[in-house]
């Protein structure tokens, strides 16, 4: 079983890499990944002598190196991971957010509909599905319309709508995975969690946007991966699987724990100006993939306080990302 894997550098793709080498040596997994600045490969230390892994680089927008790999590995499943994801990034310059997640996603499909592939597995996020107020008993589902407010979502959706579409015209087997705010080891440092941990080990302030209060479903990445197994195994043809953690917090909440659980103070927090076109709430209904079979294991307060010890165990890996050109990126941005 050839198992293609893109955006396996990255932090969600990266954790499934290893979750699908070490859970299925039989098969021959394959990670593809183009390597730009949120690419890391170090943490594949441990996999990469491993005979089921490989990895290749490649761009997934270059349509004749692709379809050129595709005839000659054969690919049995493709999990596509592979996507400009950060919101802030997106709003700055949106061009290469549409490069990749929908012309490279187009190539992609393209080159599984070509070679007919059992199976494409389409990695989304549930911010294709806009915002929610804060009512706590309003949930997006899998009919939730598609309202993206961002250059970032909307490339999302637009990727979304591409499959679904290749499997209505084409009957190419697919399923898109429509996932909340995941956590956990090599997340990068620019997201929430991460850049928190990191500036309050460093005693730096930590910028907050707004007054705090935007709501969102926290869900580690190891549950993360055992759902897109379930699926990429289980799911029926051409569904839509929501995964969710039940773990609602504030920016703020989060920040807050973060900062308890390392013993430092409050006053590092620094509310900045907010982001535009920041939406207030995201909350999943998962029951569509519980129904499936997938219960998560973790819950906030225990994937947190191992998500810290990680960074703290992992210094060396963070550190070397946080200086130089990204240090230059945070500076101009949030402007503290």
């Amino acid at each position: 079983m050839n198992v293609l894997i893109t955006g396996g550098a990255g932090f969600i793709g990266g954790n499934f890499v290893q979750y699908m080498v070490n859970n299925y040596p039989d098969y021959d997994i394959y990670n593809l990944d183009l390597l730009t600045y949120a690419g890391d490969l170090t943490k594949h230390k441990e996999i990469e002598d491993k005979e089921n892994y490989h990895f290749i680089k490649a761009d997934i927008a270059d349509r004749e190196n692709i379809l050129t790999l595709f005839k000659e590995k054969k690919f049995d499943y493709v999990v596509h991971f592979a996507a400009e994801s950060h919101v802030d990034r997106s709003i700055t310059d949106s061009e290469i957010f549409i490069r990749s997640n929908v012309l490279g996603t187009q190539v992609l499909l393209d080159a599984s509909k070509e070679i007919n592939v059992k199976k494409f597995v389409h990695i989304s996020t549930d911010e294709v599905y806009g915002e929610l107020d804060f009512d706590p008993s309003t949930f997006f589902t899998e009919e939730t319309p598609l309202q993206p407010n961002s250059p970032y979502s909307a490339s999302k959706a637009s990727s979304d709508l591409l499959v679904r579409a290749y499997h209505e015209t084409y009957g190419l087997p697919i399923n898109i995975t429509r996932c909340s705010n995941n956590y956990g080891p090599y997340h990068f440092p620019e997201k929430l969690i991460p850049l928190t941990i990191s500036r309050v080990l460093n005693d730096e302030k930590v910028p907050v946007y707004g007054d705090g209060k935007n709501i969102r479903d926290w869900l580690h990445v190891d549950d993360h991966c055992s759902a897109i197994d379930l699926v990429m195994h289980k799911g029926v043809d051409g569904e839509v699987y929501n995964v969710g953690g039940h773990n609602e917090k504030t920016n703020l909440e989060v920040v807050q724990t973060i900062i308890k659980t390392l013993d430092k103070s409050e006053d590092l927090i620094e509310f900045v100006k907010d982001r535009l076109g920041h939406d207030k709430r995201y909350a999943i209904n998962p029951t569509k993939l519980e129904n499936l079979g997938w219960q998560p294991k973790y819950d906030f307060d225990t994937g947190i306080e191992q998500t810290i010890q990680w960074y703290l165990d992992n210094k060396q890996w963070w550190e070397k990302i946080i200086d130089g050109e990204y240090r230059k990126y945070f500076e101009k941005h949030y402007e503290i």
